[in-house]
């Protein structure tokens, strides 16, 4: 089996685009300069329009400054766009010092560069954000300039109201922050998780297609080596007696020979058997899946259970076989001494299920089961744990049409139960089997 190392949380093909950080900040200065013109000149609330448009002057300068320094698909290292977001939060507090303040409604936008920052930027960075912001939410209850209003009248909020406007943006920074940064990493191990499961689907979709390549390598040798082997027939009627050649000739010939006997036994592989190799019942299914782990000190024992009606033979699925082998696998690794391997069809369904003597699954993981990197099954320091292996396990039989289910059976001395089952119409029927691969959409 194939195994896998947990990626980092950030990887260099994550990076934030800075495109995206620009556009983002035009719909900032569009939306700040909008409210500044409504406020100063349609309610008429004394306004430093100036300074406001001073400091939204300074964010489209940015902006101009970045598109054409660089190109719109340039993606940004972490400290860059940390440097870049740390821009766009103090803009946005000298905004709010010079319209009031937390008294500001539009207070609450200062959690916006935290939240940019926690779905695209490590933990470290993202905290360091926080508190720089926090820290400017805080100046911000002191030191700021009166709230815009009537200009006979003064608006004047309460201490208490302000504190509790403070508390309001950070508990909205902290939980912001976290729900972001939660998602997106579970969204990047996920993406990581199927990319490597497609690796694996082409590794093994490649291992089954060398038979046709080894015919198709005959079909383009036979005519040269036709051509060798008529030109050497007639050097050995020319020189078969030649006592310096004709002993090489001959040799030449018989091994031109040799050589079209063995692409012949190639070309008949390929074009007789392979409507047989491509059939696997599910006997011989579940035999080629137990095959390669029986040497591990582990009894595996194989169980039929109630079989009605005629074998079900399914397309032979490179996917399915990777997939059952490594829950086998994974029950060898946990199980104290032995196995079973159980297996049972009628006329609608076909099911296999996979029972070990282990200490079973712990019920707090069993919900989670099947998820990338989740933490280990009970006796993990022997098996390794359920990871990688078995998410795309999970992903390669669901997607054969299969029903996969994780529980701990009850009888006696069994561990963990892993059941798998199939209509038999999409396991027997080959044109309704779903394809191997990944649709670009999903």
């Amino acid at each position: 089996m194939i195994s896998f190392q947990r990626s980092p949380d950030f990887q260099p093909t994550e990076r934030l685009r800075l495109n995206t950080l620009i556009r983002l900040r035009w719909l900032a200065i569009v939306g700040q300069s909008i409210t500044v013109l409504v406020v100063a000149y349609a309610l008429n609330f004394p306004l430093p329009v100036s300074y406001c448009f001073t400091l939204i002057a300074c964010s489209a300068w940015m902006n101009l400054f970045l598109a054409f320094r660089y190109p719109a698909a340039h993606r940004l290292t972490p400290p860059a766009a940390f440097g870049i977001l740390v821009f766009d939060g103090f803009q946005l507090t000298g905004l709010l010092y010079l319209t009031g303040g937390l008294t500001n409604p539009f207070a609450l936008l200062l959690t916006v560069p935290v939240v940019i920052s926690a779905t695209s930027l490590p933990l470290k960075l993202t905290a360091l954000l926080s508190v720089l912001v926090m820290a400017a939410a805080t100046l911000l209850v002191f030191i700021h300039e009166p709230l815009p209003w009537h200009e006979n009248s003064t608006l004047v909020m309460p201490f208490v109201y302000v504190a509790g406007v403070w508390v309001a943006v950070v508990c909205s920074i902290a939980f912001t922050a976290i729900y972001a940064f939660r998602v997106a990493k579970e969204a990047r191990q996920l993406a990581n998780a199927l990319a490597a499961t497609e690796l694996v689907l082409q590794r093994e979709q490649h291992l089954s297609a060398l038979d046709g390549l080894a015919a198709a390598a005959a079909h383009e040798l036979g005519t040269p080596l036709a051509t060798i082997t008529l030109v050497a027939r007639e050097l050995q009627k020319t020189l078969g007696k030649d006592p310096k050649y004709g002993e090489d000739v001959s040799l030449l010939r018989t091994q031109s020979e040799r050589c079209r006997e063995i692409l012949k036994r190639l070309t008949s592989l390929s074009s007789e058997g392979e409507p047989q190799l491509a059939q696997l019942p599910l006997t011989s299914l579940v035999e080629e899946v137990v095959a390669p782990h029986r040497d591990f000190g582990i009894t595996i024992t194989l169980h039929p259970g109630e079989c009605i009606g005629p074998e079900p033979v399914g397309r032979r699925n490179p996917g399915v076989i990777y997939g059952l082998g490594n829950l086998v696998e994974n029950a060898v690794d946990f199980a104290r001494s032995s196995i079973t391997v159980r297996w049972a069809w009628n006329d609608q369904r076909v099911a296999v299920s996979i029972t070990d003597d282990g200490p079973g699954f712990p019920p707090e993981i069993i919900d989670r089961i099947g998820e990338p990197y989740m933490s280990t099954r009970q006796g993990a320091e022997r098996g390794g744990g359920l990871g990688l292996g078995l998410f795309i396990a999970k992903t390669l039989i669901e997607r054969s049409g299969a029903v996969i289910d994780f529980r701990n059976s009850g009888g006696p001395g069994e561990g963990a139960l892993v059941s798998i089952d199939w209509p038999r119409e999409v396991f027997v029927n080959a044109e309704t089997m779903i394809p191997i691969g990944f649709d670009a959409a999903e």
